[in-house]
């Protein structure tokens, strides 16, 4: 029997005869007789009717074009019609009543007449895999292919559904059907799509079929028929055109099947294993299939770097799988627009949905591309997603999220973007991981130094309060950062901020100092040019003389001194906090404020003697420039609080006699030494 090549119109189509053959055929067939009219009749009441046993003997391509099976076929209704062949597809394979070719025959009719109204499509794909099953030869086993064809392009959810119930484990003649299905154009998109779906949803795919069959499907099938898909000859266009969702899918399929597997899956692997010889764990087997579906479509480079940097390994274990999604999300750099712009689009989407169990894989992927050319199609959806991670609970996530936005200040285009995000970002200054802090100091000083970016009062009070502790950092990138947003605070804020924000400024000042003569030189110079502007913006025009002219501790010392005499104990406490310096040259400078401090607070004998054992204590410090500045400082203390205790006791006498004058006054009047002692008083 001839097989009928894909997508040939049955008309043109008939076994071992010609064209004129066929027209004469059909020239000859008799016109319907009145005999036939009432067994028309007769078999439309009786539905248990059968075709005459010499048209069920006959060749299925005779039965098709036989008048009588016109008739025949013509008398049903619809539904009737579907049913009764159904009937016999599920038959034919089991070589009961009919022929199978005819079964098959009368089933090719019905998909191609009735295809868009057909209600039993689970049935017929049961019937399609048992013909595909049953039939070993290579002409047989493609008779149905055109049936499947239209089938599946009319109903893809039902066939692919209905498929993967009936053979999850993709036996041969499921093979069979799925290439047949994804090698066709017409179909191969529609098959894709809804593979993805059931890819997509671990463990299992909830789903339900025109048939009212809910019977939920397994993820794994799906992946074990796209491993099957993979070994087409011919690379699928739906491969490709899905590529980035199908990577994606399968990567975090890699993570959740590291999980406790259910019973269902447990199970299923199980039989696969017995039937295939698959590797001992699902989260293997879904690794090779990534590693199979990278080097199909070109990007076998990609897998073999990642396997030389191990991350196939780091891949199978829960705790290091983002580290491995953001090493392949590297490889993948600069491979194409189209990816590049269909993963972002797809992983903002999916963090849209808050799934807790893929967002920190999902965000490490997401941060590697977000630099890659064509990435930035869904970048402003990505910053929405900014302020609800910045608060999440798990550190990583913090990072990832920090680490992306850096990521996009490399875009000078996309620093407005993130104008909404300075609140958020100055509340990540108070946390206690220096990296995070780094790394928001890093974006908030692109967004702050855009001159189009207005600074706020809220906006400048927030950050001045936040950046001041971190003039005193370990890290040198962390103090250099700060003082110069600091700096481009207090230059652009205008209105009633000014006036709010001098305290904070006032505050800075001796920190500023101290750390000009930081040892880090960038450091030291930042802190330099920050301490003139805020020396203009408190309109102290004699100090910052002194500043520009001189950065001699003493001179500068003295001025701040004239100038904010009020606030002398306030940099009494912060001179002795700088005295526990790490750098050698700050504490040197400590010591010498001290010593200019305490010639200015003579009068203030506690706080004198609390200067001066400071100092005495320096005498003892590991830095020898520290110590000889301590000798220097020593003996103007020593002159100060001598002073200072003369006139200390000299004030006391004066109170004691007051207070006794006041207590003998009266005595003293009867006495007659009143005179006297006005006179003394005087």
């Amino acid at each position: 029997m001839a097989w009928r090549p894909p997508f040939t119109p049955r008309v043109v189509w008939l076994s071992n005869k010609s064209e004129d053959e066929e027209e004469k055929g059909a020239e000859a067939a008799p016109p319907l007789q009145h005999e036939e009219v009432q067994e028309l009749q007769l078999l439309q009441a009786d539905p248990n009717w059968e075709l005459p046993e010499e048209m069920q003997k006959q060749e299925y391509t005779h039965v098709l074009h036989n008048p009588r099976a016109k008739v025949y076929w013509a008398s049903f209704e619809p539904k009737d019609r579907e049913g009764s062949t159904v009937m016999v597809a599920e038959a034919m394979t089991e070589a009961l009543t009919y022929d199978a070719e005819a079964g098959a025959a009368l089933l090719d009719t019905l998909v191609e007449s009735e295809v868009s109204t057909l209600k039993q499509v689970p049935r017929i794909v049961r019937c399609i895999h048992r013909w595909f099953t049953t039939n070993t030869d290579e002409s047989a086993e493609h008779r149905l292919d055109n049936t499947l064809v239209e089938l599946t392009d009319a109903h893809p959810h039902d066939v692919v559904v209905a498929l993967l119930r009936c053979a999850p484990s993709c036996d041969r003649a499921a093979a069979a059907m799925w290439r047949m299905m994804v090698t066709t154009s017409m179909t191969t998109k529609k098959v894709f799509q809804e593979l993805l779906c059931v890819l997509e949803d671990w463990p299992l795919h909830s789903t339900s079929t025109s048939d009212g069959d809910q019977q939920a499907v397994l993820a794994l099938a799906a992946t074990r028929v796209l491993r099957e898909i993979l070994r087409v000859p011919r690379c699928p266009r739906g491969l490709k055109v899905n590529f980035p969702r199908l990577l994606l899918a399968l990567l975090f399929q890699v993570l959740y099947s590291t999980e406790q597997m259910s019973d269902k899956v447990d199970t299923f692997w199980r039989e696969c294993q017995e039937e295939g010889g698959l590797p001992t764990s699902p989260s293997r087997f879904i690794v090779l299939t990534v590693k199979a579906l990278l080097c199909r479509l070109g990007y076998r480079l990609v897998a073999f770097e990642v396997e030389r940097k191990r991350g196939w390994d780091t891949l199978l274990h829960a705790e290091t799988h983002h580290c491995a999604m953001g090493l392949l999300a590297r490889e993948f750099h600069g491979v194409s627009r189209h990816f590049n712009a269909s993963v972002v689009s797809y992983l903002v989407e999916l963090l849209s949905k808050n799934e807790p169990r893929c967002e920190l894989p999902a965000m490490a992927f997401l941060v590697e591309i977000l630099a890659s050319p064509g990435a930035d199609v869904r970048v402003d959806s990505f910053l929405q997603l900014v302020p609800r991670y910045l608060e999440s609970d798990c550190r990583m996530m913090r990072s990832l999220v920090l680490k992306g936005l850096s990521v996009l200040c490399g875009t000078p285009r996309m620093v407005p973007k993130m104008r909404f995000l300075v609140h958020r970002l100055t509340d990540v200054l108070q946390d206690t991981d220096m990296d995070m802090v780094r790394m928001s100091l890093s974006v908030l000083s692109k967004v702050i130094r855009d001159p189009r970016f207005p600074i706020s009062t809220p906006i400048a009070l927030q950050l001045a309060e936040r950046l001041r502790p971190l003039f005193d950092n370990e890290s040198w990138y962390v103090q250099q950062l700060s003082v110069s947003i600091f700096k481009e605070v207090i230059e652009r804020v205008a209105g009633d901020g000014k006036k709010l924000l001098k305290t904070l400024v006032h505050q800075s000042l001796l920190p500023l100092i101290f750390h000009v003569h930081d040892e880090n030189k960038a450091v030291a110079a930042t802190c330099w040019g920050t301490l003139l502007q805020a020396t203009r913006f408190l309109k102290k025009e004699k100090l910052r003389q002194v500043v520009a002219k001189d950065q001699q501790i003493e001179a500068i010392g003295e001025c701040l001194l004239a100038e904010c005499h009020s606030r002398a104990a306030e940099y009494l406490h912060q001179s002795l906090m700088y005295m526990q310096s790490p750098q050698d040259s700050i504490r040197e400078a400590a010591v010498a404020f001290l010593g200019v401090l305490g010639q200015h607070m003579r009068a203030q004998p506690e706080k004198l003697w609390i200067i001066y054992h400071a100092v005495r204590r320096a005498l003892g410090d590991s830095g020898p420039y520290v110590q000889r500045q301590a000798i220097r400082t020593l003996p103007q203390l020593k002159a100060a609080v001598a002073n200072g205790s003369s006139r200390s006791r000299l004030q006391e006498l004066q109170g004691r006699l007051r207070q006794a004058w006041r207590r003998r006054r009266p005595s003293l009047w009867g006495n007659g030494w009143l005179c006297c002692w006005g006179s003394a008083q005087d």
